[in-house]
């Protein structure tokens, strides 16, 4: 298991360098079912990306630095162990349309706080509710 984890973390790794060194506007990032728990700080540097997709990894804290990217309309964060988000910073993103936070286990105080605040949408499960099996 540890293995795999260096693998696909060497893997991230390695996808968002090159794509920081080489200038490009990539449009989107997909780095789902990786086993991720954090971002590359490198992450930031992706000033042009739309959308990513971090769905099926074991996210526990909500990747703040995604916060920051201006031109970010979309993230999937479905599948992952998601407690908290920063509501607030996540409402100031000017772009954001769409964050998928389903079978995440939401506090309650995110499901009660977050909907009269922003103005994207927020995908959430219902409380309790798991992923199917694969």
């Amino acid at each position: 298991m540890l293995k795999k984890m260096g693998e696909a973390v060497a893997r991230v790794a390695r996808k968002v360098n090159e794509t920081v060194e080489s200038g490009s506007d990539t449009l989107e990032l997909h780095l789902e079912g990786n086993f991720l728990h954090r971002l590359p700080s490198e992450v930031t540097a992706l000033q042009h990306l739309k959308a990513i997709d971090l769905s099926r990894n074991q996210f526990q804290d909500f990747p703040e630095q995604l916060t920051t990217l201006p031109a970010l309309e979309t993230i999937n964060l479905e599948e992952n162990e998601i407690v908290d988000v920063p509501v607030e910073k996540l409402a100031a993103m000017p772009a954001l349309r769409c964050i998928n936070l389903r079978f995440n286990p939401l506090s309650a105080e995110v499901r009660v706080i977050a909907p009269p605040l922003i103005k994207f949408d927020m995908l959430m499960s219902p409380e309790g509710a798991r992923a199917p099996p694969l």
